[in-house]
């Protein structure tokens, strides 16, 4: 009764701190303004499947594909028997689903070769990235705590995969011991493992035991860790996906309050409709000029580097890196959210555009879309970076020479070229 007691204060204690953690996130996110991606359910479910469940943009590259796919099938799978352990620890049973006879030895055989899979797939990934030094996994803004942070998740999984192998293998001896038949459950890797095991029935139930509490406690502990972690992409990949652009990715969204002004210059029958909002600033200067879209898509960034790997700007020497853009608009936006909730007010003097995100990175992007093509759940950090960039140009007039010049001539000329409409075609007649 003491450890049922025991066990479910700490989980009470973890579900109302997950809660916590949770509400906070969703409160960071709603700091963006609004935007609507409700229109054509069924597309957005088929990506979100396609995308988030298949990991469909994986494939490109099939080595890290198979071994992500190892790791998330497997850590997702084995975990459903968290349900069972829940269970046990609160009623105090021991393989409460045990009754379910063949099928409930062929799910822990399963369970037991996931999890082989698991830790097979978290040790190569250790090996990439401590010994093989990937490129994409390094770079400026991947400092001390991204890389400890990916390094402790996979040793967390480890941890958590061989309690796991360990407890059913103490469970197997046990009942060998006991001669019990018919034994209950399949271990069909877990039984490899007697020679490192006790012989005495007792100390296997001690050591049964604290694999049991090492791992379910290490699950709801991994479940507040999340939200600190660049892993929360776990689960913020399956709402990222469906509320995903539907527009072409080569299709720039126009302002609502800019549209207009511009279709009365080029047809001066036309009559702007009434009721639209005019913005504070145009574009974008800190998190809430966000919309909570690009929020989202800082939380759910997994830092891999793709996005980065294939960004031309970045691959010639630039300074700008796709990845630091996200993680920039995270980091803000976890400050203005404390901020936020300690006085109400914003205003510590800093900041997205400047303190975080400087204007050579904006303005080296040459919005190719290569690095929304590379992201694996659809993240567009294109989307943050013509926001800055509109907001220099039409609050602060600040853009490079090289296009004030296109500026001027698109409204002397009608054309980015410095030449008079009459004088377009001269070229045809030139030798």
């Amino acid at each position: 009764m003491i450890s049922q007691i025991l066990f479910a204060v700490i989980l009470f204690l973890a579900i109302a701190l997950a809660t916590h953690n949770a509400r906070n996130i969703i409160g960071n996110i709603k700091l963006g303004r609004p935007i609507d991606r409700t229109d054509h359910p069924n597309k957005r479910w088929k990506i979100m499947l396609k995308v988030a469940f298949g990991q469909s943009k994986m494939t490109k590259r099939p080595i890290a594909f198979i071994l992500h796919l190892l790791v998330y099938v497997g850590f997702v799978i084995i975990n459903i028997e968290l349900l069972e352990m829940v269970l046990d620890g609160l009623i105090g049973t021991h393989r409460l689903f045990s009754p379910l006879g063949a099928y409930y030895n062929f799910l822990i055989a399963c369970f037991e070769w996931l999890a082989l899979g698991v830790l097979f797939g978290c040790l190569l990934f250790l090996i990439r990235r401590n010994i093989i030094h990937i490129k994409r996994f390094f770079g400026t803004e991947m400092t001390s705590w991204p890389k400890t942070d990916a390094n402790l998740i996979l040793l967390a999984e480890i941890a958590l995969m061989t309690a796991f192998l360990f407890m059913n293998a103490a469970d197997y001896k046990i009942q060998i011991l006991r001669q019990e038949h018919p034994i209950i459950g399949a271990f069909p890797i877990s039984r490899h493992l007697f020679s490192l095991l006790p012989a005495h029935s007792a100390s296997l139930h001690h050591m049964e035991r604290l694999c049991w509490w090492f791992h379910i406690i290490g699950v709801l502990t991994f479940l507040n860790y999340l939200p600190y972690s660049k892993h929360l992409h776990i689960i913020l990949a399956f709402p990222n996906t469906y509320f995903s652009n539907l527009n072409p990715k080569g299709q720039l969204a126009n302002m609502p309050a800019i549209t207009p002004e511009v279709k009365a210059m080029l047809d001066p029958s036309y009559v702007p409709s009434t009721g639209i909002e005019q913005p504070l600033h145009f574009g974008a200067k800190d998190v809430p000029d966000l919309t909570w879209k690009n929020l989202l898509d800082a939380y759910t960034c997994t830092e891999c580097g793709r996005c980065t790997a294939v960004c031309p700007a970045n691959l010639t020497g630039k300074l700008l890196s796709p990845r630091k853009i996200m993680m920039d608009t995270r980091d803000r936006m976890v400050e203005i959210g404390r901020l936020t909730k300690q006085n109400a007010i914003i205003d510590d003097d800093k900041t997205l555009l400047g303190h975080y995100i400087t204007k050579e990175e904006i303005w080296a992007c040459t919005t190719c879309n290569a690095c929304t093509e590379a992201c694996p759940v659809t993240i567009n950090p294109l989307e943050i970076i013509l926001e800055l960039r509109r907001y220099l140009a039409m609050e602060e007039s600040q853009v490079p020479t090289s296009i004030q010049t296109m500026f001027g001539n698109i409204e002397n000329n009608g054309a980015p070229w410095k030449y008079a409409q009459a004088d377009r075609v001269n070229w045809r007649t030139e030798t």
